[in-house]
């Protein structure tokens, strides 16, 4: 249909002109294409040439302190005009003062060297290691703080675990191994020993087994309780 075609020519040109464009537009086209061939080259496409007369001196690249008069050592010599005052005069007594000071002064302890060698090369005594200075320590042969408090902390988790096993003894919740018990587990070496020792039948050879499998375990008991003095047992 015609009229439809117009109405969709019109929807079109009216989109088109309401489109948003930058004012900008225009100048980011044009330095688009300013900047664009320089950047095509390692560089710029044209380098300045130096001048001749501008050539590289020997030293002209080592830095240069500044010059300041401050610096030296020992002051400037007198000029040949200055005259040095004259008539300064002084009371002190020199003489009674330097023997005065030598007889007040301490006199300095040498320190103590060792020679290590036969021609006579000497060292300080003090950090050869001949003196003992270890054993003349305050503490030499106390016992360390740190042991001490681990000591005071295995002491008192030992009160604390006798003292919850007391309280459940007091429940009735597991009671102590005694020696009758203790002596009844190693009962089983001496039936260990009473074996024959030709294993000829089946029987014996069994037993023989049985008793190996069992000693295996009396081992690990009679470590257990050579381990620990005293044993609770939980009641069941």
């Amino acid at each position: 249909n015609v009229n439809d075609c117009i109405k969709e020519l019109v929807y079109t040109i009216t989109c088109v002109e309401t489109m948003y464009m930058s004012k900008f537009r225009e100048q980011v086209k044009l330095e688009k294409e300013v900047n664009k061939a320089p950047s095509k080259t390692m560089g710029p496409a044209k380098v300045d040439v130096p001048s001749p007369q501008k050539y590289l001196l020997k030293h002209s690249k080592e830095p240069k302190l500044a010059e300041n008069d401050e610096l030296h050592s020992k002051p400037p010599i007198p000029a040949r005009t200055d005259k040095p005052l004259m008539g300064l005069h002084s009371n002190k007594n020199f003489i009674k003062t330097n023997a005065v000071e030598n007889i007040m002064t301490v006199p300095k302890k040498p320190q103590p060297v060792y020679a290590y060698t036969k021609k006579g090369d000497k060292q300080l005594l003090e950090k050869s290691g001949l003196i003992p200075k270890y054993i003349k320590k305050k503490d030499y042969g106390l016992t360390p703080e740190y042991l001490l408090q681990r000591r005071e902390e295995v002491k008192k988790a030992q009160e604390e675990y006798d003292n919850y096993v007391k309280e459940r003894m007091r429940e009735g919740a597991m009671k102590q191994l005694s020696g009758e018990e203790r002596h009844n587990i190693l009962q089983l070496h001496h039936q260990y020993q009473g074996l024959s020792v030709v294993t000829d039948t089946a029987p014996k050879k069994y037993r023989k087994e049985r008793l190996e499998q069992e000693m295996k375990q009396l081992e690990k008991d009679i470590e257990l309780i050579e381990r620990h003095k005293t044993i609770y047992i939980a009641n069941n």
